[in-house]
């Protein structure tokens, strides 16, 4: 049994139709049609609200769907690893490009033409999405951003909260024009890159964004050794007497932690932990100096 079976059993049994439960889940009509007749690809699991509101209207036990909808999306994926969907990347890129600082199209757009889907090409795509993305989930619960959204996009409220789930489950090899349209577009304003370091820098749109600028550093870093690794601190986290209440923030700390030829024993990390939340051993910030600086008579 998939998805889509389930939902009409239920909606047979309980005698609703495919427009109530829309009603119910805030989505249009036709969405749930297209659901049940699995011509739409099922939401990502993670949207909770969606398929809460599903399982409380179809009166269905907590996290049902969502765990049917898991087991289905990854066949689904595997499918399409096998036999991928080929996206619109000119009209993708022409509308990319057209974002692009204008001092530099010129040049990226040779680029783009020579390397088809090329490393820059995937660089900069890929940043842009991961942006509209995030501006995009943290307007989802935001009925009047979502709102706005759609009147930009002349479409209706119900209509936006169908697409925008479409547009969080989608990736740079999938992206359509459509998507570009609705998400891209709007949100994003300008961009930038500098092809020595491929730094960015994406401007948002004020009205949609609410930070107006991002920037992006590609930075080489020495690799960290595996500290994770060292028996002494491996012993004191199985200690519950020597490590208690110790948050992922100390564990990180001492992680990092390095010595000069030596193997630390349990007690030497519960040392620095102890030393670590003293705060005799640290600077008070400005606020605190303020405060404990004797008052002028």
């Amino acid at each position: 049994m998939d998805v889509a079976e389930l939902i009409r059993i239920r909606l047979e049994a309980l005698g609703y139709e495919q427009k109530e439960l829309a009603a119910a889940v805030r989505v249009t009509p036709s969405f749930i049609s297209q659901l049940l007749k699995r011509k739409k690809m099922l939401p990502s699991p993670n949207r909770t609200d969606i398929y809460r509101k599903m399982e409380k209207f179809l009166k269905l036990p907590s996290a049902d769907l969502s765990r049917l909808a898991e087991l289905q999306r990854k066949h689904e994926l595997k499918r399409r690893f096998e036999a991928p969907s080929v996206a619109l990347f000119g009209e993708v890129r022409e509308l990319v490009l057209s974002k692009c600082k204008h001092i530099r199209q010129k040049e990226l757009h040779h680029i783009f033409e020579k390397e088809p889907f090329g490393e820059i090409e995937r660089i900069v795509t890929q940043k842009l999405l991961d942006v509209a993305k995030e501006i995009t989930k943290q307007g989802w619960n935001d009925e009047n951003w979502l709102r706005l959204l759609a009147r930009v996009n002349h479409r209706s409220y119900e209509e936006m909260r169908v697409i925008v789930l479409e547009f969080l489950d989608s990736d740079i090899f999938t992206l359509s024009i459509q998507n570009s349209i609705y998400f891209l577009k709007p949100l994003i304003k300008s961009w930038d890159i500098d092809l020595r370091t491929f730094n960015m820098d994406i401007l948002l749109t004020p009205t949609l964004g609410k930070e107006r600028l991002r920037r992006f550093a590609f930075v080489e870093m020495e690799p960290e050794s595996q500290v994770e690794d060292e028996p002494g601190l491996r012993v004191f986290l199985q200690d519950r007497k020597l490590c208690v209440d110790i948050t992922d923030e100390e564990v990180r700390f001492l992680k990092k932690l390095r010595t000069i030829e030596k193997r630390p024993n349990a007690l030497y990390y519960y040392r620095e932990l102890q030393n670590l939340r003293d705060p005799v051993h640290f600077q008070p910030d400005a606020s605190m100096r303020r405060k404990l600086s004797p008052k002028k008579i």
